[in-house]
């Protein structure tokens, strides 16, 4: 096989995973079974291996010997340290925004906060957490600083597995909660943006950190039953 060929097939075994994580269709310590999905996917091991690394490296799947590939279940200190980096980087990209980001994008910003708040209970979640994280890449994209970008969509991606278990509203959630974030943000006044950043991204770390709470007593626990992966 190609090397082009490998990389694009690669691909596309780490769209699919990566997708089904996101969704919620492979839960926190789920096995994936690296030859279920490469049959599944009609390829072979290597590209599908390189697709699996990819998502480990990611912080999205975990492996251990003799024991295989599974989603990965994150520790306390893993939920905590992604939240101090998410705060320090997330302040900086709302500082940024409130300096450059055009008229158009401030008023897009404007309806897709009311449109995530909108759909934040809803019983089904799944448009919620893909419009919530876009929310958030797009205030990241409009500060026309690609470094600042990157490093937020990293602690995104790392993120990405706990949103399959949070399916309820936290019941400390303000109907208008994004909504008013992005109003604090438009103020273009630093020490109101910095507080309503903290403030938000504190919600969240508590109800992220009450909901994993069960993970966290056993994710160090072994595993080693494969479940296979769900078409979609």
């Amino acid at each position: 096989m190609r090397p082009a060929e490998t990389a694009s097939l690669a691909a596309e075994a780490y769209a699919v995973v990566r997708q089904r994580i996101a969704r919620g269709e492979l839960v926190l310590g789920q096995a994936v079974s690296r030859r279920q999905l490469a049959a599944e996917l009609g390829m072979s091991f290597l590209p599908v291996t390189e697709a699996l690394l990819r998502l480990e490296f990611e912080g999205l799947l975990e492996s251990r010997p003799r024991a295989g590939t599974r989603v990965r279940i994150p520790s306390r200190q893993d939920v905590e340290g992604t939240y101090i980096v998410r705060e320090a980087l997330e302040t900086q990209a709302a500082l940024l925004f409130a300096e450059v980001a055009t008229d158009a994008e401030r008023s897009e910003l404007r309806r897709l906060a009311a449109r995530v708040d909108a759909l934040s209970t809803k019983s089904d979640r799944s448009m919620y957490v893909t419009l919530h994280l876009k929310l958030h890449h797009r205030i990241a994209e409009c500060t026309q600083c690609d470094a600042l970008r990157e490093a937020i969509e990293r602690t995104h991606a790392m993120a990405m597995i706990w949103f399959c278990v949070m399916r309820t509203p936290s019941p400390d959630d303000s109907p208008r909660r994004h909504q008013d974030l992005v109003e604090e943000i438009l103020t273009g006044d630093p020490m109101r943006i910095g507080a309503a950043v903290r403030e938000h991204l504190a919600v969240g770390r508590r109800h992220t950190l009450e909901l994993l709470e069960p993970y966290f007593k056993t994710g160090s626990r072994r595993f080693s039953r494969i479940v296979p992966v769900r078409p979609t």
